[in-house]
């Protein structure tokens, strides 16, 4: 499917989510849809960088709430609407996401990755110690009351959250395909082979982490208001950061389909375990289905012989 027209139905996809709150009228659905929406933008954000460069990254909740309390600051300090938030999260996080692959892309595998563990840390530590912020305690949100035709402000998140992502999948399709797309799976494959064969190996995985890292902190900016209180403990969860790895592995890391497919099993798995069970359930529901998929698929339900037939 060409660019034009996949955009073109992600747009309609976004417009149609605007008439659900005058579809659906229990507003559970639109609080758990929410989340599930969320996680797509997550898993789509990190399988930027992990899935087609292959840096895989435990710190996904630093960006989502990195962001989320950017969005925070600002509302706090200018009550800016959640527009600005948004905008405001995403750039913090394409900035974040530069300096941290700067400081951190020289090194490979798991020292990589346990760089990405030091940055929630440090994240944590500094909103834990800053008091304007709340502290350890959390900070109360309240966003300024949304349009009627929504009819509350969980149906808004919602709305505001699916078009979120479809922009995400959106660009993640548009990597994809382009040149960019084709010299990350080229670093993934063999980075000095790459670099030999002309690839700007540096450049490009600094431009991934940054695109990851706004993708992810645009995931926290709407949490706010969503739960209309933040505090570090929900922020950078480690249920976030095993999510996002966990999404793409289950879904496939090889295309944009594979994360939206992987989010919405796993995450709609977890709110009806949520509902029938216990929120506590959900890592441990997670830390099953992922070794389980890495025994038996390790490439993900798109790897599969029985998928790719059925897609043919």
């Amino acid at each position: 499917m060409k660019m034009l027209p996949f955009t073109a139905i992600a747009i309609a996809v976004a417009l149609g989510g605007l008439l659900l709150p005058q579809v659906i009228g229990n507003p559970y659905y639109f609080y758990a849809g929410y989340v599930v929406l969320q996680y797509v933008v997550i898993a789509t954000g990190w399988n930027i960088l992990g899935g087609y460069a292959g840096y895989t990254n435990f710190g996904a909740s630093a960006f989502f709430g990195g962001g989320a309390y950017m969005a925070a600051l600002l509302f706090k300090a200018f009550d800016a609407p959640l527009w600005v938030q948004i905008v405001g999260a995403t750039a913090s996080g394409v900035l974040l996401g530069v300096i941290t692959g700067y400081l951190t892309l020289r090194i490979q595998g798991v020292y990589f990755a346990i760089a990405t563990v030091a940055l929630v840390i440090v994240l944590d530590t500094v909103v834990q110690n800053t008091e304007y912020l709340g502290g350890a305690a959390g900070v109360p949100v309240f966003g300024a009351a949304p349009p009627e035709w929504f009819g509350g402000q969980t149906q808004y998140v919602f709305c505001i959250m699916l078009g979120l992502a479809c922009a995400s999948v959106v660009l993640a399709r548009w990597i994809e395909v382009s040149w960019i797309g084709r010299a990350l799976r080229a670093i993934k494959a063999s980075e000095p082979a790459a670099e030999a064969s002309g690839v700007p190996t540096l450049k490009l995985k600094l431009l991934a982490c940054a695109l990851s890292g706004g993708v992810m902190a645009a995931a926290g900016a709407p949490y706010p208001t969503y739960s209309a209180y933040l505090d570090p403990v929900s922020a950078f969860s480690l249920t976030i950061g095993l999510n996002a790895l966990a999404m793409p592995l289950i879904g496939g890391t090889r295309t944009w389909a594979g994360p939206v497919i992987g989010a919405v099993l796993l995450a709609s798995v977890q709110q009806l375990a949520t509902v029938t069970i216990s929120s506590e359930f959900n890592i441990l529901a997670v830390g099953i289905v992922l070794i389980a998929f890495v025994v038996a698929a390790p490439e993900g339900l798109l790897g599969l012989k029985l998928w790719r037939r059925a897609a043919a």
